[in-house]
């Protein structure tokens, strides 16, 4: 027979627990809630600040605040290079995995890529990833408004340059995390790049900022750097040199101005030059800057110092006669000669005329020594420390081991190699009446305390007239005249070293001052294989010299200094020197 029995008199209910085992139970939960209240005291008092930083670092984040990098002017305050704000877009590859085709494809269309490279770079396994760099604010909006997961934008900036080609080769680029890469961009990269800030954010798991919490540092902006470039006088020389490379079908060119007064670069050129904002297909050759990095021999342009030391150690006076017949000298088992013969001629008419025999004849009786210690003290074969990347030091051997032939053919600037710029700077001290100042690519507000006396003073200006006297007739470089202005120079003209063989290409060259009375101006300008049946430095190159000297001072508002008068041109061939058989 069945029986029931009710729950409440369930016997299983009347049997009876020992007395240990209960207690043992309430020992433990006894034990289980202090050991909970303790782990809860430890975490929340003792380890705060560890709980703290692991929540944390789940939803709060520091980002930078890029730092302005600062403007490169020019020595009126024009901007040659400014940063304007943009966009990257970045992505988290692992949130942006939950993308739609149709968001990818919005998405790619936005930044201008394929799907397919849109897809590959949110496959990556990586944790950040950037889908495209520097947008436009407008385009990062719209980008933003798509609301996509994984997907987000941070503030860059992007280098401007106004001036273009222009100023290329002096102020540089940076690259697409603004680093400097040429140029000034390079040269003053610590000052001008600033220091980034930052600051503390909360956000969501998505990456969206939902409070900002606080300025952790702010960025110190980039300081600015103003150089001694005038941008009116850089696009004159630029336009001028351009259409002398282009109209001589020579390889390259370039040209520089100097202030005399200061040494500050007033203008730098060269062909062939880039866009610095946009360098797709940009070349080596395009990026050289060539017044600075390339070394050639100079030729004649040397000749009026061979005669400055010989005045100088009076050796021979401005009127001093030299033989220089039949036009042929052989100096041991090698012959030097001048490209028009010429008979006697006095010292100031062998740098007119140009002659190779009158210039060897004088640094033959002069001992190499003090050729060399001359060299020197105008810096040849030696950096001018302008603080330009790749700058050149160019070639000037020991005086020991010269051979005579090495000390005649080094008279006329053959057996030596030098820069554009170092030539420049040698010719101030003949237009500062015989010292020597340094050369400065920024602004400089007041003139050098200190300077070097190369010259004595009467030398430097005799040589200043026998450099006028080039460009009057006669002379090899008539086209170099400058109307309304007395200005002077050399030419020159050299066949190219390659290989270590003379080869039948030319440099071209002219180096001068204006204005021969009161000298405001360095102008030199140097023209790479000529090819269009013209390769004289007086025809070359003396052209290019007078339409930037003559813009240049005029926009320097120099009070003319000579009557305005046709220009003499020199008929049928130039009066100009090349170098004879070595």
């Amino acid at each position: 027979m069945k029986k029931n029995f009710t729950f409440n008199h369930n016997p299983l209910l009347s049997e009876k627990l020992p007395v240990w085992r209960a207690r043992l139970v309430l020992l433990l939960l006894l034990g289980g809630s202090a050991a909970l209240v303790g782990r809860a005291v430890w975490l929340q008092g003792v380890k705060n600040d560890f709980l703290q930083a692991k929540g944390e670092s789940r939803y709060e984040r520091q980002i930078a605040l890029p730092a302005t990098r600062g403007r490169i002017l020019d020595r009126n305050g024009d901007a040659l290079a400014v940063s304007t704000p943009v966009h990257s877009i970045w992505a988290i590859p692992e949130d942006a995995n939950d993308l739609s085709p149709g968001q990818a494809r919005d998405l790619a269309e936005l930044l201008g890529m394929d799907v397919a490279e849109l897809n590959r770079k949110l496959a990556a396994d990586r944790g950040f990833v950037y889908l495209k760099r520097h947008l436009p604010p407008e385009l990062a909006d719209k980008v933003a408004a798509l609301k996509l997961p994984g997907v987000h934008s941070q503030m860059e900036y992007q280098r401007f340059y106004p001036a273009g080609e222009i100023a290329a080769h002096v102020v540089g680029f940076t690259d697409v995390d603004d680093r400097g890469q040429e140029g000034m961009e390079l040269a003053f990269q610590k000052s001008l790049i600033g220091t980034a800030g930052s600051r503390r954010v909360i956000k969501d798991r998505r990456g969206q900022i939902i409070e900002d919490v606080e300025s952790i540092k702010k960025p110190l902006e980039g300081t600015d750097v103003q150089l001694a470039l005038d941008a009116k006088i850089q696009y004159l020389a630029y336009s001028a040199l351009k259409q002398a490379v282009v109209a001589n079908k020579a390889k390259a060119g370039s040209a520089v101005v100097v202030d005399t007064r200061t040494g500050e670069i007033l203008a730098l050129v060269n062909a062939p030059t880039y866009n610095p904002n946009n360098r797709i297909g940009l070349t080596g050759a395009q990026l050289r800057n060539r017044a600075l990095t390339d070394t050639y021999e100079p030729g004649s342009t040397m000749k009026p110092f061979t005669a400055a030391l010989a005045l100088d150690t009076h050796r021979v006076r401005y009127d001093t006669v030299i033989d220089c017949a039949p036009g042929r000298m052989t100096i041991g088992t090698a012959t030097i000669s001048d490209a028009h013969p010429q008979g006697l001629l006095t010292v100031a008419q062998v740098i007119q005329k140009s002659s190779n025999i009158g210039a060897a004849k004088m640094a033959l009786s002069m001992p190499p020594q003090e050729m060399w210690n001359m060299f020197d003290e105008l810096g040849f074969g030696s950096q001018i420390k302008l603080g330009f990347p790749g700058e050149a030091s160019g070639r000037l051997r020991p005086a020991r081991i010269w051979r005579p032939i090495e000390q005649a053919t080094m008279s006329y600037g053959h057996g030596i190699s030098v820069t554009l710029m170092q030539i420049a700077q040698a010719y101030l001290a003949f237009a500062r009446d015989g010292d020597l100042i340094p050369l400065s690519l920024t602004k400089v507000d007041t003139p050098p305390l200190h300077s070097k006396q190369v010259f004595a003073a009467q030398t430097a200006r005799e040589v200043r007239s026998m450099l006028e006297s080039v460009t009057m007739p006669g002379g090899t470089a008539t086209m170099a005249q400058v109307p309304g202005y007395r200005v002077g120079g050399k030419t020159g003209t050299a066949y190219k070293l390659e290989n270590g063989q003379y080869t039948r290409k030319y440099i071209s060259s002219f180096v001068g001052i204006g204005p021969i009375s009161d000298p405001h101006l360095i102008v030199a300008v140097m023209v790479d294989e000529p090819s269009a049946g013209k390769h004289y430095g007086g025809t070359v190159a003396g052209p290019v010299f007078s339409q930037i000297m003559g813009g240049s001072l005029r926009a320097l508002g120099v009070p003319p200094d000579a009557p305005l008068r046709a220009m003499q041109v020199a008929q049928g061939h130039d009066m100009e020197e090349v170098k004879g058989d070595m």
